[in-house]
């Protein structure tokens, strides 16, 4: 990679592992995050996103290999990285006794936000997260979305360059996940890079491209649109009366990465209308005969399913 490629990334990371003991949370791990965009990683629980994040936040150190964060190597000059970025942990530290403007202003002085500008920024912060209303509730007493909110907005009080938030928004109401992602669509518009680490596959179609982390090492990278496009065959719907059980008759006979569940329905990957036609025979053998069938368009979610499958040893 050249010097002007190089200095266009916001995250390099090369080679990075974590050991605990004898097991590998995250191994081989090759991530580059160009600055401007909003990179997901997603995967599996267990799969290393949160050891991978809390590492390019350099508070955990790397057992092998490196990574440049907004410029600086995290094992070299954690410092350095911390005082350019803005990470939020899934269990982010606010302070429940403290009121919504007595976090941001805790926050402020632990950043050593100069005083001049604080109460502009204040104003910003609490009106783009529709937190003013609530700015002398206390912490503890908000919702779970508005926590999330405030924990963004704390992230945000000194102006980082990046952004790491580790699912932001794992268990917060539908609502609550369409202003926290509007938040950190008007946040690049200023030209703040975000790495969003999400179980989530309807969060992940938002970002600007998504990485697939499976075993501790990112599996694939590219825009959700040329995810959905590379997966090689047709996709079909299938309607039937006990799906759980069909999945598992069709997944014996095909492969546990071409089959999976959908609500109440079966989502098959069928390469030609022969693997098709068998799966069809397959279903009424096991006494689970199709009410109806249909080609669909595939989402990130039969991708990953049909990725992380195909990783599985046989």
């Amino acid at each position: 990679m050249n010097k002007a490629a190089e200095a266009d990334l916001a995250i390099d990371a090369r080679g990075l592992g974590r050991a605990f003991g004898s097991l590998w949370a995250v191994r081989g791990m090759e991530l580059a995050v160009r600055r401007g965009e909003i990179f997901g990683l997603v995967g599996p629980d267990g799969a290393g996103k949160t050891t991978t994040l809390r590492m390019l936040a350099g508070v955990l150190a790397p057992t092998e290999g490196q990574a440049q964060v907004a410029g600086h190597s995290v094992t070299r000059d954690p410092e350095a990285v911390k005082s350019r970025i803005g990470y939020m942990s899934q269990r982010f530290g606010l302070y429940g006794d403290l009121t919504v403007l007595e976090n941001l202003r805790f926050y402020a002085e632990l950043y050593e936000v100069p005083r001049a500008g604080r109460a502009a920024l204040e104003q910003r912060l609490l009106g783009f997260s529709k937190l003013e209303p609530f700015r002398d509730r206390l912490a503890r007493d908000l919702s779970g979305g508005m926590k999330q909110k405030l924990g963004l907005a704390c992230a945000l009080v000194h102006r980082p360059e990046l952004l790491l938030l580790d699912e932001p928004t794992n268990g917060v109401d539908p609502v609550s996940r369409r202003d926290f992602w509007r938040i950190l669509y008007a946040m690049r518009q200023e030209g703040v890079t975000m790495l969003v680490s999400t179980a989530y596959l309807d969060e992940a179609e938002r970002c600007t491209r998504v990485g697939l982390v499976d075993g501790g090492r990112l599996v694939e990278v590219d825009t959700p649109q040329r995810l959905r496009a590379s997966l090689p065959g047709a996709l079909h719907e299938f309607e039937v009366d006990q799906p759980r059980a069909a999945q598992q008759a069709l997944a014996r006979a095909l492969g546990a990465a071409r089959v999976s569940l959908f609500g109440g329905k079966l989502h098959l990957l069928a390469d030609d209308a022969a693997q098709l036609a068998a799966a069809e025979r397959v279903l009424a053998e096991a006494g689970h005969p199709p009410r109806a069938r249909r080609a669909i368009a595939p989402s990130l979610e039969d991708v990953f399913i049909a990725r992380l499958g195909a990783q599985e040893p046989a």
